[in-house]
């Protein structure tokens, strides 16, 4: 049997040889570390960067009252920056994003994945693919609604901008913005996103597009609710809607080691991010719940007859909410920015987050590659007879156990 990405297993040529690949791999391998120990050592160095652009904040702020300058800017600045940091990283993440996932599916199922354009394992393979991508020609079918066909991915990828707003990069001080109600507003904005998928399917003039949106309807509408149910335990216990306060409630330890991430709160934790984590990758479309654009029955389902940039950004919509969903994982289970121990809060808060938003991300993937397509009929019933019925009893436990510590 194989035993890694490198065992040859069928006809291959001299620069191919196991002894050749691993090696390749070794010395990949330690131009990675050569780049990623100094870049961790500088983020510790640096520390968190909030604090720099809060001074600089108060010099803009200060200058421009000496120079007569309205009061309003201050606070225009203040929200704008974040803001465009969070759109760029949007914009930039699914490019990393892609070329992860192609080589992890590679590893799982023993291949090397891309290895030419960038030289380095093909780093620059997905902005080739963007090039190609920006170059393709737009067609839109002769009898589309060429208006809904036009508005459509634009409907689907918009909502994923918006939800990252109140979510905290790190500490709290780091969210681009703070709502009281922030948890709401990720989930009632995000589920948005099935309007797009919906005009897509309805605007292709496409029967194969129709069903992969009207599919696409069913599954969102149907897995939010066990979705949102297996967050009420984490909004029992903290007590608030607001990301940040809710990150804040998962510092310091139990007995002095064990981190107080909700997901080891007994039993009602794990049970919860079990459903979050299923209802989220069946929320984003991702196998084995990517009935919406089963190639084996819909050809390619809502995005059929889309081609060029607007086939992208659905692609793009994808991508966005699966780091959504992540990175909404990793401060309601995960702590966010908390550090897995006291000992460890050297580490800047935002180098927790994304790796623990990362690993959720790993996680997705791994069961993308791993699991195959569910039958529709079965899933649909996986979520009203499987997911809900335990997601709410997971909110009686939780109950329980509330009224236990308040006694």
């Amino acid at each position: 049997m194989a035993r890694g990405p490198w065992t040859v297993t069928g006809p291959w040529a001299p620069s191919q040889s196991a002894e050749s690949i691993r090696r390749r791999y070794i010395s990949s391998a330690l131009v990675l570390a050569a780049f990623l120990l100094p870049l961790f050592v500088l983020t510790i160095l640096v520390g968190e960067p909030d604090k720099y652009f809060h001074q600089a904040h108060g010099f803009v702020t200060q200058w421009v009252a000496n120079k007569g300058g309205p009061d309003w800017i201050g606070s225009a600045i203040l929200i704008a920056v974040p803001c465009m940091v969070v759109l760029t990283l949007i914009q930039v993440l699914p490019i990393f994003l892609v070329w992860w996932e192609m080589k992890i599916a590679a590893h799982i199922q023993v291949r090397l994945g891309p290895m030419r354009v960038g030289r380095f394992h093909g780093v620059l393979q997905t902005i080739a693919d963007g090039i190609k991508l920006l170059l393709k020609e737009d067609l839109v079918p002769a009898g589309a609604d060429r208006w809904v066909h036009f508005v459509a991915p634009i409907v689907a990828v918009a909502p994923a901008l918006v939800c990252f707003a109140p979510i905290p990069l790190g500490h709290a001080g780091l969210a681009p913005v703070g709502l009281d109600v922030g948890l709401l507003f990720v989930l009632g904005v995000s589920g948005l996103s099935v309007i797009g998928l919906l005009m897509a399917g309805w605007g292709s003039n496409n029967k194969y597009s129709m069903l992969g949106g009207l599919r696409a309807a069913a599954q969102v509408v149907s897995y939010e609710i066990p979705r949102v149910i297996s967050l009420l335990p984490v909004v029992m216990w903290a007590g608030s809607l607001q990301l940040g306060e809710i990150m804040m409630k998962q510092s310091g330890a139990w007995a002095g080691f064990l981190p107080k991430w909700f997901i080891f709160y007994p039993i009602v934790g794990q049970i919860s991010f079990i459903i979050y984590l299923i209802s989220s990758i069946a929320e984003t479309n991702r196998t084995p719940f990517d009935i919406a654009e089963a190639e084996s029955e819909l050809t390619s389902g809502f995005h059929t007859e889309y081609s060029g940039m607007k086939w992208a950004m659905f692609f793009m919509a994808e991508y966005a909410y699966m780091f959504l969903a992540c990175a909404l994982g990793a401060v309601l289970f995960l702590g966010g920015g908390n550090p897995l121990h006291s000992s460890l809060g050297f580490i800047p808060s935002y180098v927790w987050f994304f790796g623990k938003t990362f690993f959720l991300a790993f996680l997705f993937i791994w069961i993308r590659w791993t699991y195959p397509r569910l039958r529709v009929d079965r899933l649909m019933e996986f979520c009203w007879k499987f997911l809900l019925p335990w997601s709410l009893a997971n909110v009686a436990v939780a109950g329980f156990l509330f009224l236990l510590r308040m006694r």
